[in-house]
C-alpha cells in the first residue's frame, strides 16, 4: 500500500537527538494552503494600508488647500466689504461736490447691492458638494463686478464735475461750503422744541457752540449787505454770495466788517457771543437760496 504520510526528522536540544514526526498528507496540503491564504491576506492588507495611508495625506493636503481656499475668500470678501464702504464715502461725496455746484439732478445715482462681512462658517465638504463651490465664487465675482461698475460710474461723475469746476470757479468760490467756526452743533436744521418757549418751531439754521470770542469767517466770497443788531439774533451779518444766495450769521460778540465791504473766503467777519436771545456762547448759522432757507449742513466740508 501506498504511504500516504510524510516523515519528518527534527534535530533538538544538546546531543543532537533526532525525533521522527509523522504527518500525512493531507494534513500537509490542508497546512500549505492556509499558510498560502495567510500570506496572500497579509500582502492585500499591506497593499490596501499602503494606499489607505496615501490616501490618507492626500485627504491631509486637500484639506489644507481647502482651509487656505476658505480664507482667501474671507479675507477678498472682508476687502469687498472694505471697498462697498469706500464706495459709499465717495457717493455722499459726490453728492455734496454737486450740491455746492449746483449740479444736482443732472445726473441718476449710481446704485449698487449692500454686502458685508466674511463668509459664514461652513463645512468645507458642504462648500465642494454645492457645485463645486461655484455659488459661492458666482456670488463675490457678482459683486465685485457691480462695485467695479460704480467706480466707473464714480470716475465718469468726477471727471464730469472737474469739467464744470472749471466753468465755475466764480461760482464756486462763492458758494459758502467751509464752516465759518468749528465747535458742536448744539441744534441742526429743522423743527425742534424751543428752549425758550418748549413749543415746536421750525429752526432755519444750524447752532455751533464754542468759546466766548472765537473767530467766524466767511465761507465764501460775497459781499456784507447787513449789519445790525436784532432781538432775538443780537449781533448779526448777512452777506450776498450773489446767484441769490445769502448767509446769516447771529448772537456775534462783534462785528469785524461793514456794510458794503467785500469778503473773500477765510476772512475773520466777527467774534462769537451770546448776544441776542440765546442760551450760551454760540453762533446762528444760516443760508438762503432764492429767498428759501436750506440746510447749511448740504453745503459744509
Amino acid at each position: 500500500m501506498p504511504d500516504n504520510r510524510y516523515t519528518f526528522f527534527v534535530i533538538t536540544g544538546k546531543g543532537r537527538r533526532m525525533r521522527q514526526m509523522h504527518l500525512s498528507k493531507a494534513m500537509v496540503r490542508f497546512s500549505l494552503a492556509v499558510s498560502a491564504v495567510i500570506v496572500i491576506g497579509f500582502l492585500f492588507l499591506s497593499i490596501d494600508y499602503f494606499r489607505i495611508r496615501g490616501q490618507y495625506g492626500e485627504l491631509g493636503e486637500l484639506r489644507k488647500i481647502a482651509e487656505s481656499r476658505k480664507t482667501q475668500i474671507d479675507e477678498l470678501s472682508v476687502k469687498v466689504s472694505e471697498f462697498e464702504e469706500r464706495m459709499t464715502v465717495l457717493k455722499e461725496f459726490d453728492r455734496k461736490i454737486r450740491a455746492i455746484t449746483n449740479m444736482e439732478g443732472e445726473r441718476k445715482t449710481g446704485q449698487f447691492p449692500g454686502m458685508g462681512g466674511s463668509i459664514p462658517d461652513e463645512d468645507l465638504g458642504d462648500l465642494d458638494r454645492k457645485a463645486g463651490g461655484d455659488a459661492l465664487y458666482d456670488t463675490i465675482r457678482k459683486n465685485m463686478d457691480q462695485l467695479l461698475g460704480e467706480v466707473s460710474y464714480r470716475e465718469e461723475s468726477f471727471r464730469e464735475i472737474f469739467d464744470q469746476l472749471q466753468k465755475r470757479k466764480n461760482v464756486l468760490a462763492s458758494t459758502p461750503a467751509i464752516w465759518p467756526v468749528m465747535g458742536w452743533v448744539t441744534s441742526e436744521f429743522g423743527y425742534r422744541t424751543s428752549p425758550f418757549t418748549g413749543k415746536r418751531e421750525m429752526h432755519r439754521g444750524m447752532d455751533i457752540s464754542t468759546k466766548l470770542g472765537d473767530e467766524v469767517i466767511a465761507p465764501a466770497d460775497g459781499v456784507v449787505n447787513k449789519v445790525n443788531r436784532e432781538a432775538d439774533m443780537g449781533n448779526m451779518i448777512r452777506i450776498d454770495h450773489g446767484k441769490g444766495v445769502y448767509t446769516y450769521y447771529g448772537h456775534l460778540l462783534k462785528v469785524m466788517v461793514r456794510e458794503g465791504e467785500k469778503v473773500k473766503r477765510g476772512v475773520v467777519i466777527g467774534l462769537v457771543g451770546n448776544s441776542g436771545r440765546s442760551t450760551g456762547p454760540h453762533l446762528h448759522y444760516s443760508v438762503t437760496m432764492a429767498g428759501v432757507y436750506v440746510n447749511p449742513r448740504n453745503y459744509l466740508f
